[in-house]
This record gives structure tokens, sequence and C-alpha cells, in this order.
């Protein structure tokens, strides 16, 4: 790598962690309580805790009609 290059790639990483020591951060703790809150508020939208309705099921199994 010549020496031009290399201040390139040194001056693109600065960049990068310029870009990334400007980004508002959130604490875990309080991503946590957020996902917490939001998975609580939409249980009852939720079709594996709820179930789903055999009306509305398009995977339920099909009915077999059979003649004796």
């Amino acid at each position: 790598m010549s020496g031009s290059s290399s201040v390139a790639a040194m001056k693109k990483v600065v960049q990068q962690l310029q870009l990334e020591a400007g980004l508002n951060r959130v604490k875990v703790s309080q991503a946590a309580a957020d996902l917490k809150q939001f998975c609580l508020q939409n249980a009852q939208y939720d079709p594996l805790l709820t179930g789903v309705s055999s009306s509305t099921n398009p995977f339920r199994p099909q009915k077999v009609c059979s003649f004796l």
C-alpha cells in the first residue's frame, strides 16, 4: 500500500468513527424495558400466544370427504 492510499484509508476510518461517535445510544436496560412493554401491549394480537381460529387458519387440515 502506498503512503497516499494509506492516508486515504485512515481518513475514511476516522470519518466512520466520527459518524458512529455522533449517534445517540440507548442503554440496554432501557431497550429491554421498551421491548418488554411492547410485547405486553401487543400480546393479545400474537397468534402464538392466543391461537388461531380454525375458520381463519389457512393451514388447517383439509376435510376429507369419504363415501361409504
